[in-house]
């Protein structure tokens, strides 16, 4: 028998929730869920819930970035070539910098931390 599922208030989490995505959607989910280095189910009932997602460094994450930022070259190649921008790679852009720009913030911290000690 498996471990019970429980929050950090040590509820038991016995309910399913479910809903359907397009393809397109999912698909955003999916970068999204990775980017942020949480699992799928973390991911969304934090985003459900308006809880923050905070975005811890890892070697997934960075794994996650290197290949979102390689597909939007990709797509930015693609769109030079005369295609028009979908809102879905903005989407992605956005995210990717948002991220970024966390990570910088917490390297900055954590190089202050080193500074002081």
């Amino acid at each position: 028998m498996s471990a019970k599922n429980v929050d950090r208030h040590n509820r038991f989490r016995n309910i399913t929730v479910g809903f359907r995505v397009s393809p397109e959607e999912n698909e955003q989910i999916n970068t999204a869920v990775r980017l942020s280095g949480l699992p799928k189910q973390e991911y969304c009932y934090r985003r459900c819930l308006n809880r923050d997602v905070v975005v811890q460094g890892n070697p997934r994450v960075y794994k996650a970035l290197r290949n979102e930022l390689t597909a939007v070259l990709d797509e930015l190649k693609r769109i030079e070539a005369g295609n028009g921008v979908d809102e879905e790679l903005l989407n992605n852009i956005e995210l990717i910098t948002e991220i970024l720009y966390g990570l910088k913030g917490e390297a900055n911290e954590q190089t202050k931390r080193n500074d002081h000690l």
